[in-house]
């Protein structure tokens, strides 16, 4: 399949520590044309201390990879956006996480499809414009690509389940007053990518995906995701928010087959 790079809002278009040994990843031509596309020439530099990203070497199931990302800047700046990246990948701009605020650190794990061994990269823009890139190479963990691999449940299952959501807390009872309580997301859907062949009727299961997703708390913006198909089915995303007196947390969904969603959860008094 001919790979063709796009600026994230087009991304459907042209569609767990990790090991010390790790080895880390090396440009190549994917990342050479992804970067064109999608950074337009602008500089990239090595994330040093700023950008933490965690991915296991060989993951168990490349159905969904577990990604962690710490980024934090201890200047003053604060972190704009984060930028997921899977080179090998069909549609290799998996996810662009655009963070409400001023945070200076921002926590976020989530979980993605590997069509194969391939370069993992996350890319954080400061509140300066600059961008810092830290990659971790995952191998491939054999069987079928991810992408083309049927999802779990039935047509009927996944139908009734679509759109629901669930919000758990992370931070323990004692930590609840904390300033950065962290909480996990898990939205119910499919994220078909159109590129798994329906063994009955021996046509492609069309492409479905979450496109938009936000977070609010109360009537600040914690952070709005641009997905891709490389999100895992069900996604699952962890984050942190700063508290600032609001007691809800809003959660806001659209996707490619005109989908819609909205839930409002408690997070308790004060947060």
């Amino acid at each position: 399949m001919r790979r063709a790079v796009p600026m994230l809002a087009v991304a459907v278009a042209v569609s767990l520590s990790s090991l010390a040994a790790a080895p880390q990843a090396k440009a190549g031509k994917a990342w050479d044309e992804i970067r064109a596309g999608v950074f337009a020439g602008r500089t990239i530099e090595p994330a040093g201390d700023a950008v933490v990203l965690t991915a296991p070497f060989r993951p168990l199931d490349q159905r969904a990879v577990p990604i962690e990302v710490e980024a934090k800047f201890a200047d003053g700046r604060s972190v704009r956006a984060v930028t997921l990246i899977v080179d090998e990948n069909p549609s290799p701009v998996a996810a662009r996480f655009d963070i409400g605020g001023t945070r200076e650190h921002f926590h976020l794990a989530t979980k993605l499809r590997l069509n194969a061994g391939t370069d993992v990269r996350a890319i954080v823009e400061a509140s300066d414009g600059k961008l810092y890139m830290a990659e971790r190479f995952v191998r491939f963990a054999g069987g079928q690509a991810a992408c083309s691999a049927p999802p779990s449940g039935s047509p009927e299952q996944i139908a009734a389940s679509m759109g629901k959501m669930s919000l758990e807390p992370l931070s323990k009872q004692a930590e609840a007053t904390q300033i950065e309580p962290r909480a996990r997301l898990k939205v119910m859907h499919p994220n078909h990518t159109g590129m798994v062949l329906d063994q009955l009727t021996l046509l492609y299961v069309p492409l479905r995906i979450i496109t938009d997703l936000e977070v609010r708390q109360g009537e600040e913006r914690v952070f709005a995701m641009q997905g891709s198909m490389t999100m895992a089915q069900d996604p699952v995303i962890d984050f942190d928010y700063r508290t600032n007196g609001a007691e809800t947390l809003s959660i806001s969904a659209r996707d490619s087959g005109g989908g819609a969603w909205q839930r409002t959860f408690p997070i308790g008094q004060g947060s």
